[in-house]
Formats: structure tokens, C-alpha cells, sequence
């Protein structure tokens, strides 16, 4: 790796003009990467990170300046440049990757047209030598069929293709500096492990210095040598990634590292710890220390004394008066975030839902004459395929899988959003599957829906009191006189309070808007709540504090909650049950502590591999999924998972069984199943990841 840094910023500062004066956006901003290095920057929504990332390739918009510091890339500063010579820097030798692929794609345009303009711009290569670069690119980066990606429209591409095709076209160039900007937020476990060992891959080849910008600490343990978490525009904390996690200094980072749920850890035996406020925004940010006011060891000179980052005696750095006074170790929560001494987890009583065979196809509609006439034989995307479950009253069933495998469809199949195509599926002696137009007012009170996007269910021209009273008056919870006060009760067991009445959902934040939709959930006093993902978009400190909110929810009125999310390590801590979904079946079911642990389904396992550990020291697991699932509208024959299968050689045959015969339910005990061909004795020999 050469000494020199291919990216040098020193005291950064970057600011926004606005009709009241300039806004600061980040200050003092200082670090470097080296060739062949990762750099990560880590923090909550709003503390500067993309940001930076604008201001080093210049993209801060008509309001956004420069107002100190240096830019320097391979010993040139960058500030200063004119338009022309930006842009020949940017896409040439620095490329970016952005958090949304599609922000990046061009949806009018063929891919191969988007990537081969690259070289055609900045290289003046021809177009059959564009082509043959972008299929080597792409091969480079495991696209599969990299010719016929090329004559595809992005929207004709799964997440994670997008995200792949993005990062090829981003290395055309061989950049030597590549800005990643939450590249795996929104791709499935199992893609964002490909896209990360992708990562490393093309660090380690083609030497090019990365600055990646994440909230995810597992990414960053995982990826990066060393790492800048930064706060409310300031870095406040810089160090190598393993002295990071093993010792970290500055209590912000203490903080981050609390709130995180880990993949052992159940809310039985453990807790979660948010970081208790949020960001200050821009434009009113307190004197002295920044992170002062949410901070548990805050003293007067922390409110009046902007504090330096300085070396400490470790070898990082921290911006923090009182860094070598601090034991993390000897932290006690304080007593609002403490557990409830009684905490265990529920055991559940008899059923309150059920579900046996219950199916959910959608008619693919076609485009031929004889389609049209109705005289084409009638296909269907097999979405939720014989789903049966039952869930105690009180507790969590969790459902985990990739995207496509059926698990938002199961939960808008049981709300109504979705007529079932087959199958029984009853709640409190109501039939789920009967005609929609025929659930009552008792039905829909009782059962209702946290969903994964605040901001699509909430009206934006309405208040949030007005949103929260309307299902009171709609479900005649309470007396019309007494809904005012409900709703203040809503708001205060969701933390927020009687200040949020009058506010309309622009001036809440990410979490405050999703705690509304917690808040509405619960409005009826339902028996059951379906969550979709409702923490998945939510930086570390929110989500704890929203995991916390829904279990105290749950033992204060005995709550039953079905619970999606793709984070296998927020699955395992909130869960009673788990059921594990591929391709519109479940394939592992069973308690909580019995899915994290041998037998594995092999698809569980590859998911339990595939995730991001927040520990630099844990070893790299090697379990990947070949390719993308397969369709929904013609799934394999068999088993659904053998064509993806990392297993299926332990069998005698090969795993021609599993091609041919559909698998039978192998009974593990205490009621833990698993879909599989494999036997139960040689699934328990096989060494578990190595969390």
C-alpha cells in the first residue's frame, strides 16, 4: 500500500446560504486515504456524511460553498477547478456509488448505453471496444449473462443487479478513488454479503482507495482499515476499525456500539440502549460540545468549551475533554433505559392466528392475441405458497427472507390488503380468507399494520393529532370527548408527548414519523400487529429505541405482533418464533433460539453467514448464494431452493432428489421444523457461522 494519500481533507468546513445567513453543514473536517485503502464514515442521518461526499466532488448545489480547508487528490487541490476540469476528474478517476441505484440509472436508456458512455467520454474508445470493456466489467463484478444485461432497461434488473451494475460502471475507468454512499442499505443480506466480499475484492486487485459512508457498523467492521464516525457535521472520533470497536473513546461511539442488537443476544437476557434526543439540526446547534446535551457524562465545561479533536494515548482520536476519564465498561443506563426487571421473553398461550395452506397467487397478465382472447393458458407469480404457522397470544412471530420470497405478501394477505387464493387462516374465531368486504368494524379493530414507510401512509396536509383522532371517531374507541386526551395518551406511550398535536409530518423526523404510525397501529388497542420492515430505514440509535417501544407495548397490553425485517440480528432479539421464507414457502420454522442454532436449513444458514458482524475479529464466513432466487412464476421443480442450494452434495445422489421430489418437514423438537431433503443428523454435524 503507498504511503501517499490518494485524498487529503483538512479542516473542512462546508456551508449552506439561506435567507436567514449561512447554515453550517460539517466543519473541521480531517482525514485521508491511502491507495489500497477503505476509509468509512459513520453516523445518525443528518451529522454530515454525504455531505462530505458532495463537497469532494463539488456537487454541493447553488447554495452550497466551500467556506475553509483543502481538498487534495494525488497531491492537487481540488478546490479552485474549473467545471471542465471536474468533470473530467469525476467519472474518470473518481467514481462514486450511490445508496439508490436508480438515482444513478438513467430509466429511459438501455444499460449498455448508460455504461459504454463512460468510455466513449472520458477514454474515446469505440463502440464494440466500450462493449467488450463493459461485458469484462461486468463479468468482473459476477453479473450473470453480462451480454444480455446490456440490452436490458434498469428496471428490467433485481436491487442487487442494479447496485452491481452501478459499481462496474463506477471501476470502467479504473478510478483511483472510488465515494460509496450507503451502497448496501437497501439490497437483501445475502446481496449486500456479495456486494461487500465484492468490495474487498476489487480493493485488493485494482488498488483504488475507498471512501465508503455507511450507519451499518457491521459494514464497516467488516470493510474498512480505518474509520471517521462523525456527529452533527463534526468528526468526533477517528481511529484504526479494530481500535475502534475494542476500545471505543468518544461516548457517541459508545453509544452507536449499545444500540446495537446482536445476532446472540434475545430480549430475554438483553437490552438496548438508544442514544436518548437526536441530531441538532444545522441551524441550531448548541455552544460548546455538540454531542453535550445527549450525552451521560456532560459537565459545565462540555456546554461552554467547543472541544478539540485530539490524539489520545490509544492512538486515536476524539474530540472529547474527558476521553481518558471515560470506562465504557463501567457505563450503567440510566434508570428510564433500564429493563423492566421482569423481562423475559413471552411463552405464549393458545393460538390467537393461525394459518394452514394458505396461497396468494397473482395472474400474470400476457401480451399475445391468444392471452388477450383469454385462450392462452393463465400463469400466476406464486407469491405465498401452503404458509402454516400459529402464533401464541402475547408473543413475536419473526419472518426473514430475501425480497421476493413472499414475506410482505403473507402479512397484506392476513390485513386484507391481499384476497387469499387458497389455504385457512383465522384470528379470534374470524375467518381471514372470507370476502373483504365482509370484515366488520370489530374485525379491522383488532388487527391492524405498521408499515415499512411512515411517509406513505401519513397524509402530509394533515396534523399528526388529526391522523391519530381519526380512528378513534372511525372505530368508536373512545367517547367523542374523550378522544383529545386518547390521543395525547397515544403520543406519550410512543415517547413524544402533547407538543406533536399540531405538527405535520414534514417537521418530524424519520423515527418520529414512524413512532406516529406505531401510535396509529395501536389507536384501537388492536389484539395483533403486523410490522413490514418498520425498522429497516432507521439509523441504529432510532431503531433501538423503536424495538424497545414495541416490547414495552407488547407486555403492557399483551400485544401480539407478527414482525418482518430483513436483519436477522433485530429478528433474533425481538422474536418468540421465526419463521424463515424462500420463494413463497416457509422452509424453517420454529423458536427463536432454536433457528439461531444447529440444524440449520441451508438457506438459514447462508442467511446467518451473510451478515455484517459488528466485530472486525470475527472470521470471514464463506457461505454465498449463487445468482439471484429464481421466479415466482416458474419456480423449480422439487425442492425451490436445490438450483441455489450450498448443501445439496452432502446427499448420497448428488441432490438429485432435490430437483426431482418436493422436500419433506424434518421435526427437530420442540417445535422447530425444517423443509429439507437433507437429514437431521447431518445438518447438526455441519459447523455453525462463526458469529
Amino acid at each position: 500500500m503507498s504511503t501517499a494519500p490518494v485524498l487529503k481533507v483538512e479542516d473542512l468546513a462546508v456551508a449552506y446560504k439561506t435567507r436567514g445567513g449561512d447554515v453550517p453543514a460539517i466543519r473541521d473536517i480531517s482525514f485521508e486515504i491511502a491507495r489500497g485503502e477503505t476509509f468509512g464514515l459513520v453516523g445518525e442521518s443528518g451529522c454530515g456524511k454525504s455531505t462530505t461526499a458532495w463537497a469532494i466532488l463539488n456537487f454541493l448545489g447553488p447554495n452550497g460553498a466551500v467556506q475553509h480547508g483543502r481538498i487534495q487528490f494525488q497531491g492537487q487541490d481540488l478546490l479552485g477547478r474549473t467545471a471542465d476540469e471536474l468533470r473530467r476528474l469525476r467519472g474518470d478517476q473518481i467514481a462514486m456509488v450511490y445508496q439508490d441505484p436508480m438515482q444513478a440509472l438513467n430509466p429511459s436508456l438501455r444499460v449498455g448505453e448508460q455504461m459504454k458512455e463512460v468510455l466513449t467520454v472520458h477514454r474515446g474508445l469505440s463502440n464494440a471496444e466500450a462493449t467488450r470493456r463493459c461485458i469484462a466489467m461486468l463479468e468482473r463484478v459476477y453479473m450473470p449473462d453480462p451480454a444480455g444485461i446490456l440490452r436490458r432497461y434498469p428496471h428490467q434488473l433485481s436491487g442487487g443487479q442494479q447496485q452491481r451494475v452501478v459499481i462496474a460502471t463506477a471501476l470502467l475507468n479504473d478510478p483511483a478513488l472510488l465515494i460509496m454512499d450507503e451502497p448496501t442499505t437497501a439490497l437483501d443480506v445475502t446481496v449486500e454479503a456479495a456486494v461487500l466480499d465484492l468490495i474487498a475484492e476489487l480493493r485488493r486487485d485494482l488498488d483504488t482507495a475507498i471512501l465508503l459512508i455507511t450507519h451499518n457498523l457491521g459494514v464497516i467492521a467488516r470493510t474498512c482499515d480505518r474509520v471517521g464516525v462523525m456527529y452533527a457535521g463534526e468528526l468526533v472520533e477517528r481511529a484504526a476499525v479494530a481500535d475502534l470497536f475494542a476500545d471505543p473513546q468518544h461516548p457517541y461511539t459508545q453509544g452507536l456500539l449499545r444500540a446495537l442488537p446482536r445476532l446472540g443476544a434475545d430480549k430475554a437476557d438483553s437490552a438496548l440502549y438508544p442514544i436518548r434526543g437526536r441530531v441538532p439540526p444545522p441551524g441550531n446547534r448548541p455552544p460548546g460540545c455538540l454531542f453535550a446535551p445527549r450525552c451521560d457524562y456532560t459537565q459545565e465545561r462540555c456546554r461552554v468549551e467547543r472541544p478539540a479533536l485530539r490524539p489520545l494515548p490509544n492512538g486515536t482520536c476524539a474530540r472529547c475533554h474527558f476521553a481518558e476519564q471515560i470506562d465504557p465498561a463501567a457505563w450503567t443506563p440510566r434508570a428510564d433505559l433500564a429493563p423492566p426487571p421482569s423481562q423475559t421473553a413471552a411463552d405464549g398461550g393458545a393460538p390467537i392466528l393461525a394459518a394452514a395452506g394458505l396461497k396468494k397467487y397473482y395472474p400474470l397478465p400476457g401480451d399475445s392475441l391468444r392471452d388477450v382472447l383469454g385462450l392462452g393458458q393463465k400463469r400466476f407469480v406464486h407469491a405465498l405458497e401452503d404458509a402454516t404457522f400459529a402464533v401464541g397470544r402475547g408473543t413475536t412471530l419473526g419472518v426473514v427472507g430475501e425480497s421476493g420470497s413472499g414475506k410482505s405478501t403473507l402479512v397484506k394477505t392476513l390485513i386484507g390488503l391481499e384476497a387469499s387464493s387458497g389455504g385457512e387462516a383465522t384470528f379470534l374465531g374470524f375467518d381471514l380468507t372470507d370476502d373483504l368486504a365482509g370484515r366488520d368494524a370489530a374485525l379491522i379493530r383488532e388487527l391492524q399494520m405498521v408499515f415499512q414507510n411512515p411517509d406513505a401512509t401519513m397524509n402530509p396536509a394533515y396534523t399528526v393529532g388529526y391522523q391519530l383522532a381519526r380512528p378513534l371517531r372511525r372505530l368508536g374507541v373512545v367517547p367523542k370527548s374523550q378522544v383529545r386526551a386518547e390521543v395525547i395518551r397515544l403520543l406519550e406511550a410512543v415517547r413524544l408527548g402533547e407538543g406533536y398535536l399540531d405538527r405535520l409530518p414534514r417537521q418530524l423526523s424519520g423515527g418520529e414519523k414512524q413512532r406516529v404510525g406505531i401510535a396509529r397501529a395501536l389507536a384501537s388497542r388492536p389484539e395483533l400487529v403486523l410490522c413490514d420492515e418498520p425498522v429497516s430505514a432507521l439509523d441504529v440509535s432510532v431503531q433501538a429505541a423503536l424495538l424497545n417501544l414495541l416490547l414495552d407495548v407488547q407486555r403492557e397490553f399483551g400485544t401480539t405482533l407478527v414482525f418482518i425485517a430483513h436483519d436477522l440480528s433485530v429478528v433474533r432479539y425481538i422474536s418468540d418464533q421465526v419463521a424463515v421464507m424462500y420463494l413463497g414457502e416457509i422452509v424453517d420454522i420454529g423458536p427463536a433460539e432454536a433457528i439461531y442454532a444447529p440444524p440449520y436449513h441451508p438457506y438459514t444458514e447462508a442467511l446467518l453467514s451473510a451478515i455484517p458482524v459488528p466485530d472486525p475479529t470475527a472470521p470471514p464466513q464463506r457461505i454465498r448464494l449463487a445468482g439471484p432466487a429464481p421466479s415466482a412464476v416458474d419456480p423449480p421443480s422439487g425442492c425451490r431452493f436445490h438450483t441455489r442450494c450450498p448443501r445439496r452434495h452432502l446427499l448420497p445422489d448428488g441432490g438429485r432428489i432435490c430437483e426431482a421430489d418436493a422436500p419433506p418437514w424434518r421435526d427437530a423438537g420442540d417445535g422447530h421444523r425444517i423443509l429439507c431433503h437433507i437429514p437431521l443428523a447431518t445438518l447438526r454435524a455441519l459447523p455453525p457461522p462463526a458469529h
